[in-house]
């Protein structure tokens, strides 16, 4: 028998390992990287770093963005994580972001990562727009497949396409300050009344408009690469169609929050998400990735894909943010879905 000295001592120990085990820190992440991608991004993470776990708060890039900013005078988020470039610019602008440099970072493409001496947000990967083609309701309706932007305004196709809305969505967002770009400010506005007549209905996710092609809802969704590559990899009848004026695209990146309470925890996220390692997670997902030589050539993506990109301005598209979203929802927002309730 244990004496009750023994038995105090075993308590106490126990008491010690129990304080030890919910020591650890919890790193609130807001994110609006896709469902499918968070768990093995979170797997690779915490192997790396014991200790830290992550709670993600996951919606898409505009609402995301908007919760931020309506948080700014008391942030509950530590790590903004696989979020727009051109969002996280938005937040620096409000001074909300803290600078900081990953370790390694110096490996990563330039172009995707902040350029100020000490970077406020770092890339991970680029994602970009293609559209979703449903070859078997397209034939059942005698849609031929579109080669442009532009093809997307002929008549036959009223009613058949559905794309995201910009003030919900990062995929939409770039859609839009894309054709404002390529096509300028005044034709831009004119293609989007076009194209306003052939849309069925604007999504509040950027990946939705693809998975109603892939189901037959509808034959044409405006989405983007990744998910539609995922779609036809797992057998839906899609074509990936990448129109030939150019195709519009943000960079997923990393920050931390201002006024984080776990800063030391964050910059270990902020290293990791810039390391070769979670490069190797991103490529398994996207064509065009932070850390060079790291990506691989997927089937369904034209090898040069990363040379279809226009040439995006984020800081533009940032500074523009709420005159082109007033704008867009004054002209076109009677056809959004309804808002998901909060």
């Amino acid at each position: 028998m244990f004496s009750k000295t023994t038995l105090a001592a075993f308590a106490a120990l126990a008491l010690s390992l129990g304080a030890a085990a919910r020591a650890d820190t919890t790193l609130t992440v807001y994110t609006a990287l896709e469902a499918d991608q968070i768990k093995a991004y979170q797997a690779a993470f915490e192997q790396e770093n014991p200790g830290i776990k992550i709670k993600w708060v996951r919606d898409s890039t505009g609402i995301i963005t908007a919760r931020l900013l309506a948080e700014k005078a008391a942030p509950q988020a530590d790590v903004v994580m696989g979020v727009a470039a051109s969002s996280l610019l938005v937040l620096e602008g409000e001074g909300m972001l803290t600078p900081y440099t990953p370790k390694g970072v110096e490996q990563l493409s330039k172009q995707y990562v902040d350029d100020a001496r000490q970077p406020s947000w770092v890339g991970m990967d680029v994602w970009g727009a293609t559209l979703c083609f449903n070859t078997v309701e397209a034939a059942k309706l005698g849609l031929k497949k579109p080669e442009s932007w532009k093809d997307l305004t002929k008549p036959e196709y009223k009613g058949h396409i559905v794309m995201p809305n910009p003030a919900s969505s990062g995929t939409g967002y770039f859609d839009v300050t894309a054709w404002l770009k390529m096509f300028g400010e005044r034709d831009g506005w004119a293609y989007m009344d076009k194209l306003h007549d052939n849309i069925a209905q604007y999504t509040h996710s950027g990946s939705k408009p693809c998975k109603q092609a892939a189901a037959g809802e509808f034959p044409i969704g405006i989405a983007f690469e990744y998910r539609a590559a995922k779609l036809k990899e797992g057998g839906a009848p899609i074509d990936l169609v990448f129109p030939k004026e150019g195709l519009g695209w943000d960079v997923e990146a990393t920050a931390i929050m201002k006024g984080s309470k776990n800063l030391d925890a964050a910059k270990r996220l902020a290293d990791w998400s810039a390391s070769k390692n979670a490069n190797l997670q991103y490529e398994k997902n996207f064509a065009v990735v932070a850390y060079p030589g790291v990506a691989k050539p997927n089937p369904f993506i034209p090898a040069n894909y990363e040379q279809m990109l226009i040439k995006q301005d984020l800081k533009w598209s940032a500074a523009n943010r709420d005159r082109i979203l007033a704008e867009w929802t004054k002209r076109y927002d009677a056809k959004s879905e309804p808002k998901p309730k909060q």
